[in-house]
C-alpha cells in the first residue's frame, strides 16, 4: 500500500499545478449555496491529463480495495462522480451505475441509472466532499434500492466537521486521497501562497459559512 501521505501530497500537486484547485485569499469565490471562499476546486480538469488522470484512477482503486475489499459494483454519484466511477468500474472489471441528483422527468424516471442490481455490495465514487450532503442522498438512493454501500471514496475533501459528522450519522465510512490540510501544507512549502495566505485559509476552514461576511 502506498504512503497515505505521499498520495496526499503528490493528488495536492496536482490538482495545484493544473489548476484544478485554485486559491485566491484575497479575491474569494462564491459558492453556488452563496458561501465565499478563499478556495475553489473543480476535478473534472483532471480528466484532460492523461498522465495525472491515470494516476487518481490507479490510487482511487488501491484506496477501494485496501479500505472496503471486494465489491460487486462501483456507483458514481452525478456528475463529477460519474467519470471517475467508469474508470475505476474499468480498473477494477467491475459494472458501473450511477446516481440521479433527482429522478428523471421524462420516460422512466430513474433516480439509479444502469443495470441495477439489488443487493450488489457498492462503493460510491465521487470527485470532491465539502458537506457531504449530495453524496449521502445518493448513498440513501442505493440503501433505498437494497444495495449494501460498503462507504464512498472521492478524490479530495475540505474537511469540515460537518462533513464527518454527517457521514457518522449516516453510518457511512468514506476514504478521499488528499484533503484541505495536506493541500495548505503542500501550497505553503511551495510558495503558492504566503503564511498570511495559510492564516486566512485556516480562518474560512473554521466557518465556512460566515467567512468573508
Amino acid at each position: 500500500m502506498i504512503n497515505n501521505t505521499e498520495t496526499e501530497q503528490q493528488v495536492a500537486e496536482f490538482l495545484l499545478q493544473i489548476k484544478a484547485i485554485k486559491l485566491q485569499p484575497n479575491n474569494p469565490f462564491t459558492w453556488a449555496s452563496g458561501w465565499k471562499s478563499p478556495i475553489y476546486c473543480d476535478n473534472r480538469i483532471t480528466l484532460s491529463h492523461p498522465t495525472i488522470r491515470t494516476y487518481i484512477r490507479q490510487q482511487l482503486t488501491s484506496l477501494i480495495q485496501d479500505t472496503f475489499g471486494p465489491v460487486g459494483c462501483i456507483a458514481g454519484v452525478a456528475t463529477a462522480g460519474i467519470p471517475q466511477g467508469v474508470l475505476i468500474a474499468q480498473e477494477l472489471g467491475l459494472p458501473f451505475i450511477y446516481v440521479r441528483s433527482k429522478p428523471k422527468d421524462h420516460g422512466t424516471g430513474n433516480l439509479i441509472e444502469g443495470d441495477v442490481l439489488t443487493g450488489k455490495r457498492v462503493v460510491v465514487v465521487e470527485d470532491l466532499i465539502s458537506t457531504g450532503k449530495s453524496s449521502l442522498q445518493a448513498v440513501d438512493a442505493l440503501r433505498s434500492a437494497d444495495y449494501d454501500v460498503a462507504g464512498l471514496a472521492a478524490i479530495f475533501s475540505y474537511g469540515f466537521d460537518v462533513a464527518a459528522d454527517n457521514f457518522k450519522q449516516a453510518n457511512c465510512p468514506f476514504v478521499t486521497l488528499s484533503n484541505y490540510n495536506a493541500l495548505i501544507k503542500y501550497a505553503s512549502e511551495n510558495q503558492y501562497i504566503s503564511r498570511d495566505d495559510v492564516e486566512v485559509l485556516q480562518q474560512w476552514r473554521e466557518n465556512p459559512s460566515t467567512w468573508g461576511q
